[in-house]
């Protein structure tokens, strides 16, 4: 079960934004993923049919701050992802595309 939360926007759509661990081998410990959606059902499957299939939202403990809510709505995909923040850390790191957390590193020939 992953930590996160939704925002219900005004226009009735969704932010939902969740804390998984990263899918990737390479990539790292923790990842924290934004989907826009029509609803949070909808959110789910969105990244439950890019792989991801364990993905479930319980509760509200950590809902998406309006930083991330821009982010997202200002995206095409509306699907994003970046490192779990640190807080010690002062550097902060931009939001990428699904497709790069999800994309398999080339085999050699």
């Amino acid at each position: 079960m992953a930590a996160g939360g939704f925002c219900k926007l005004p226009n009735g759509t969704v932010v939902v934004a969740l804390n998984l661990p990263s899918p990737a081998a390479d990539a790292p410990a923790g990842v924290r993923v934004l989907v826009h959606a029509r609803n949070r059902a909808r959110a789910l499957t969105r990244l439950r049919n890019l792989g991801l299939r364990s993905v479930y939202l319980r509760g509200n403990a950590a809902p998406p701050t309006p930083d991330e809510i821009t982010a997202v709505l200002h995206h095409p995909d509306g699907l994003i992802w970046r490192t779990t923040p640190d807080t010690a850390a002062l550097t902060v790191e931009l939001w990428h595309p699904i497709k790069a957390l999800l994309r398999r590193p080339a085999t050699p020939a």
